[in-house]
C-alpha cells in the first residue's frame, strides 16, 4: 500500500463528491445529506488505511507523489506527509463526517440550498487536505488561498447574525496574509534557484537579511491564519456568525494551517530567522494566552466565548513551537490535534444548545441541565477538556508545552500557566450560567428545550468524547508518529534539548 497515491486521491475525492452533491436536485435535500455523509466516510476509511501504512520509524516524508504542472516555473503537484501532516489529515477525516451529521438541519433553517451547503463542506475538506499534503510551496499557497472560498460562502450564506460582515472580515484578513505570503513565495523562488520544491529549498543557504524578510512574510500570513495576537480580531466574528459545524472546522482545522505552516515552512527554511524572531513570537503567544482568556471571561455570546478560548489555546501552541525543545514541540503538535477534537466538540455541542433555545446569549439560559441533562453533561465534559483537565487529551499537550518551555524559559512558562487558571474561570462560569443553577422559566416555554440529544446527535459526540478520553490516557500511538517529525524540525533549526543539570541527574539516579 505504500505505493498507492493516498494523498492525491484523498485530495481529489472530496472535490468529486462535492460536484456530485451540488448537482443533486434541490428538492432532494435528504439525498444530498446522505451522499455527502457516505462520501466523507470513504475519505475517513482511506485515511485510516494511510495511517496504518505510515512507518513511524521510516523516512521523514512518506507517500510522496510528484506530477508536472507548470514546467517553466518549476511548479509541480508534489504531495508528501510527515508525522505532523498525517495527524492533521486524520483530524480532518474524523471531523468532517461528524460535522456533516451535526449540520443535518442547518442549511434548511437558513432557507438556502441544502445540496450546495454540503457540497461546500466537501470542497472545504478537499482544500484542507491539500494544504496539509502539499510539499510544493506554490501548491501550498494555492490551497492556502482557495481554502478561503468555501468558508466565505459557508459563513456569508448560511451563518447567523452579521454573517456578511463576518465573512468579509474573515476573507480580507486572510487575503492580506496571503499577499504577504505571495511576496515571500516569489522571493523564495528567486533565491532558491527557481524551484518551489520543499526538499530542494530546505537545502538552500539563504543570507541572513534575506532569510529574515522571507520569514516575516510567511510568519505574518500564518499568524493571521492561526490567529495569534494581535491578528486575532477576525476569529470571534467569524466563529460567532458561522454555522456551528462550519465553526468547528474553522477553529478545529483551518486555524491549524497557521501553526502547521510555521512548523513546515518558517522553521526549516529559515532557521536563523526563526531563532532571531523567537523572543517576539514567544511574547505574542504569552500575551495571547492571557488577553484572550480575559476577554473570554466577559463574553455573553456562547460561540464568541469559544472563539476567544481558541485564541488563548493558540498562544500555547505558539509558545510550544518557539521554545525549540522536543517536549514543547511535541506538545504543540499534539495540542493542534487535541484542540481540534475538544474545541470541535465544544462548538458542536454549543450549536445543539443554541438551535434548541434559538439564542446564543448565555443570559437566555440558566438551569438548562434540568431539561436536557445529557446535552448538559456533554457540554460540561467538552468544557473540562477545553480547560485541559487531567485525564483529557488537551492536558497532555498543555503539560508537554509548559514543561518543555520551563526548561529553557521559566518566565514564559510561568506567565503562560496563568492561562490555565483563567480557563477554569471562563469554562466553569459558562457551564454554571447555562446549564446549572435555578431553571430559567422562559426555557420551559421553548419547545426545543424539551428535547435532549437524539440518536444522530449522540453519534456525533460519542466518537469525540471517546477520542478525547483515549488520548488523555494513552497518547502513545500519536506521539510515536509526531516525535520523529518534531525532532527533524528541531534539527533543521539547529536546536537540541538542554542537558539536565548535575543536581537533576543525581536526583534521577536516586
Amino acid at each position: 500500500m505504500s505505493n498507492f497515491p493516498f494523498l492525491s486521491v484523498l485530495t481529489v475525492a472530496p472535490l468529486v463528491g462535492a460536484l456530485v452533491v451540488a448537482f443533486l436536485p434541490r428538492h432532494r435535500p435528504e439525498l444530498a445529506k446522505q451522499v455527502a455523509f457516505v462520501w466523507s466516510l470513504l475519505v475517513l476509511v482511506l485515511s485510516v488505511v494511510m495511517w496504518v501504512s505510515f512507518k513511524a520509524g521510516g523516512d521523514r516524508f512518506q507517500f510522496r507523489e510528484s506530477y508536472s504542472w507548470i514546467p517553466n516555473w518549476g511548479v509541480r503537484f508534489t504531495f508528501a506527509a510527515d508525522g505532523i501532516a498525517l495527524v492533521m489529515l486524520m483530524l480532518i477525516a474524523v471531523l468532517v463526517p461528524l460535522v456533516i451529521l451535526a449540520s443535518w438541519h442547518d442549511a434548511e433553517s437558513s432557507k438556502r440550498s441544502v445540496p450546495v451547503y454540503f457540497a461546500l463542506l466537501l470542497v472545504l475538506e478537499c482544500t484542507m487536505i491539500g494544504v496539509f499534503a502539499a510539499a510544493d510551496v506554490f501548491l501550498f499557497y494555492v490551497f492556502f488561498e482557495v481554502m478561503l472560498v468555501p468558508m466565505y460562502f459557508l459563513i456569508g450564506s448560511y451563518g447567523g447574525h452579521q454573517r456578511q460582515y463576518a465573512a468579509v472580515k474573515f476573507f480580507l484578513y486572510s487575503l492580506v496574509g496571503g499577499l504577504f505570503m505571495l511576496a515571500a513565495v516569489i522571493g523564495l523562488w528567486v533565491v532558491g534557484g527557481k524551484t518551489f520544491d520543499w526538499e530542494a529549498l530546505s537545502k538552500v543557504d539563504i543570507s541572513t537579511g534575506t532569510g529574515r524578510w522571507l520569514f516575516l512574510g510567511f510568519f505574518l500570513a500564518f499568524a493571521i491564519k492561526a490567529p495569534f495576537f494581535p491578528f486575532h480580531t477576525w476569529l470571534p466574528d467569524a466563529g460567532g456568525a458561522a454555522p456551528a459545524g462550519a465553526a468547528a472546522l474553522l477553529v478545529g482545522v483551518l486555524d491549524k494551517v497557521g501553526t502547521f505552516g510555521i512548523l513546515r515552512y518558517c522553521l526549516p527554511l529559515f532557521p536563523e530567522a526563526s531563532k532571531w524572531f523567537a523572543p517576539w513570537a514567544l511574547a505574542l503567544g504569552v500575551i495571547g494566552i492571557v488577553y484572550a482568556a480575559l476577554l473570554a471571561v466577559g463574553q455573553n455570546d456562547l460561540k464568541r466565548l469559544v472563539s476567544y478560548t481558541s485564541i488563548a489555546h493558540f498562544g500555547f501552541i505558539g509558545v510550544g513551537i518557539f521554545a525549540f525543545t522536543s517536549q514543547a514541540g511535541t506538545g504543540a503538535v499534539l495540542y493542534m490535534l487535541n484542540h481540534g477534537l475538544a474545541t470541535g466538540l465544544l462548538f458542536l455541542v454549543v450549536g445543539m444548545l443554541i438551535s434548541r433555545r434559538g439564542s446564543a446569549l448565555i443570559t437566555d439560559f440558566g438551569g438548562a441541565g434540568k431539561l436536557v441533562p445529557v446535552l448538559a453533561g456533554v457540554l460540561f465534559f467538552a468544557g473540562l477538556a477545553s480547560l485541559a483537565l487531567p485525564g483529557t487529551a488537551p492536558f497532555i499537550s498543555e503539560f508537554l508545552v509548559l514543561i518543555g518551555t520551563f526548561t529553557v524559559n521559566k518566565p514564559v512558562a510561568v506567565v503562560a500557566t496563568l492561562g490555565i487558571i483563567l480557563a477554569a474561570a471562563y469554562v466553569l462560569w459558562m457551564v454554571q450560567r447555562t446549564t446549572q443553577g435555578t431553571l430559567n422559566p422562559a426555557l420551559t416555554e421553548v419547545e426545543g428545550m424539551r428535547r435532549d440529544l437524539n440518536l444522530r446527535e449522540k453519534v456525533v459526540v460519542a466518537p469525540l468524547v471517546a477520542l478525547i478520553l483515549l488520548l488523555g490516557f494513552y497518547p502513545k500511538p500519536v506521539t510515536d508518529v509526531i516525535n520523529p517529525a518534531v525532532q527533524a524540525t528541531m534539527d533543521d533549526v539547529g536546536r537540541t534539548d538542554p542537558a539536565p543539570s548535575v543536581g537533576t541527574v543525581q536526583e534521577a539516579a536516586k
